[in-house]
Order: C-alpha cells, then sequence, then structure tokens
C-alpha cells in the first residue's frame, strides 16, 4: 500500500483527492452513499456572507465532454452552514475546505474572519463580480487578485488561503504570482472557462444567462497546461483541477506540479468517482514501485529538455 497522504499548507490529508466546490454540497448527500472520511477534503458549497437564490433556470447544459452552469451562487449563507453543517462535516474526518464568494472586497474580509480557526483551509473563489469595478471579476486582473488576497488575508490568523484562479485571463501565471504576492498559502486552478451552448431550434441559448462555466472531461489538457505553467511560477502549492475522472487523470496533475486535486463534474456523471480515483492511485503507485504519491509531485520532464 502507498502512502497515499499529502500535506497541504501544513494541513495533513489522507490523500489528494479533494471534492470541488459546487459539485459536492456539504458532502451530506455522497455520505449516504460511501464514507467520505476516506476523500482528503471536501471544498464547500460556495459560500456568501447571506444567503443566495442564484441564477434563473434553466442553468445547467450539457455538451459533448462538458457542461455549462450558470447556477450563480445559489447557497445558504455562511451562518447557515456554521450552525447546521460545520460540525457534520468535521466529525466525517475528512479536510474541510470553505470556498467562500463576496461582491466586494469588504465582504471577503468579512466571511474570512467568521470562518477563520472554524475550518481547515479556505478557499477564495475570485470569479465572482465586482460591483464596485463595473462588473469585472476579481479573478481577471492580477492587480485585482493581488488586492482581494491582500483584504482577504486581513480576516485571517489561523487558517491557511487557497485561491481559486479563473482560466479566463491573458496569463494564469501572472496571475498566480499577484495571489502569491498579496500573501496566498495556496492557489487552487482551474475554475471553469466560460461558453456557450444554443438550442439551434429556438435559436437563443440554452442557459437562461447565455453564458456558463464550462466543465467536465473535455478541459482537462487545457487545465493540465495551466497548472504546469504555474507550478513553475510560484513557490506556494498547488492544488489542480479541471476534468479529472480516472486515478491517470489525477497523475497528470501531480506529475504537473499538483500536489493535491479536485474533483468535480465527475461527480455528477459517477458519485463514486473519487473512491475509484483513490483505488487507483494507489493500485498504480503499487504497479509502479511509487511509496509515497508525494514523490510524483512535479515529475514532468518536458521533451527537448
Amino acid at each position: 500500500m502507498a502512502n497515499l497522504s499529502v500535506n497541504l499548507c501544513g494541513v495533513s490529508l489522507k490523500n489528494p483527492v479533494i471534492a470541488a466546490s459546487g459539485t459536492f454540497g456539504f458532502g451530506r448527500e455522497f455520505n449516504e452513499l460511501y464514507d467520505i472520511g476516506t476523500i482528503g477534503g471536501v471544498s464547500t458549497k460556495g459560500m456568501t456572507l447571506q444567503p443566495r437564490l442564484g441564477n434563473p433556470v434553466p442553468r445547467i447544459a450539457e455538451s459533448r465532454g462538458v457542461i455549462l452552469n450558470a447556477v450563480g451562487l445559489q447557497n445558504p449563507g455562511v451562518e447557515h452552514f456554521i450552525a447546521e453543517d460545520l460540525a457534520w462535516l468535521k466529525s466525517t474526518g475528512t479536510c474541510v475546505i470553505a470556498n467562500v464568494a463576496g461582491q466586494t472586497l469588504e465582504d471577503y474580509q468579512a466571511i474570512c474572519a467568521r470562518l477563520d480557526g472554524l475550518v481547515d483551509m479556505i478557499e477564495l473563489n475570485i470569479s465572482c463580480p465586482n460591483v464596485k469595478s463595473g462588473g469585472m471579476a476579481f479573478g481577471i486582473k492580477p492587480e485585482t487578485v493581488e488586492a482581494v488576497t491582500v483584504q482577504a488575508k486581513k480576516g485571517l490568523k489561523k487558517t491557511p488561503l487557497i485561491v481559486k484562479l479563473s482560466p479566463n485571463v491573458e496569463n494564469i501565471a501572472v496571475n498566480a504570482r499577484a495571489a502569491e504576492n498579496g500573501g496566498a498559502d495556496c492557489v487552487s486552478l482551474v475554475n471553469t472557462f466560460t461558453g456557450m451552448a444554443i438550442d439551434i431550434e429556438k435559436r437563443r441559448p440554452i442557459i437562461a444567462n447565455n453564458t456558463g462555466g464550462v466543465s467536465g472531461a473535455g478541459i482537462k489538457p487545457i487545465a493540465v497546461r495551466m497548472v504546469y505553467e504555474v507550478a513553475n511560477a510560484v513557490k506556494i502549492p498547488v492544488i489542480g483541477m479541471g476534468g479529472i475522472t480516472c486515478a491517470e487523470d489525477a497523475i497528470e496533475f501531480l506529475m504537473a506540479g499538483a500536489t493535491a486535486v479536485q474533483v468535480g463534474t465527475a461527480n455528477f456523471t459517477d458519485p463514486y468517482a473519487m473512491p475509484k480515483i483513490i483505488s487507483g492511485l494507489n493500485a498504480w503507485c503499487d504497479s509502479h514501485g511509487v511509496a509515497s504519491v508525494a514523490e510524483l509531485v512535479g515529475t514532468l520532464q518536458m521533451n527537448g529538455k
């Protein structure tokens, strides 16, 4: 049996497989199928200070190899999470990562301060509209990435901060360095790509919001490339995600430089995807004489070098 445990910013995970935010709720439904304490961690549904109803329906559409979503951060709010879900989620023994979002810099500081010391890690969703900057998402420009990271860190004294990077940018490595400069302890990537699906009979977008975030197996090669670029641009740990459906996919991300991975859309197509990936990781390591999964991180050898 290989050692699958990893250390992420001083937090010990049983294995490098984490449930991606927005695909796992707060874990209760999946725990009815298997013990979620066996996975490395859970990044919660994205939370805001106040409850949100989200976008109008339809807000999910399927396409070949991917799905599009424009859920709009529907969530019960951080106080509901603390009162109703946090103690239960911690009792499972998995690493609890609170994914948080805001509309202003002050929102991010406030929600981080509220959760500081209550969860194992906090993950900033910075792909949300910045209402003070004409609707620009915080995660697009490096200067706003750094600014929101600095502000979030002001609310934290105990809990490591992960900044989740948008791929819809000119240079994701530059944005990763901006997060690092702002005080991020870790970065995670990639969030969803912006896309559209059209109902050709109605000649209208399928999603009521017109565009949505693209995720699923089809984005994996782009995500792997971006993780490699970021891992070689920053000194802080990287969590890789984007289209992971099997152990071999996860290994690609680890070799590209990720310390851990997140699995999202695969949980919809197979609710047992993560236990299968963990089992597959162990089998692959055993068959290749790898004693610890940490040995795989950053071992990619580029052609021509």
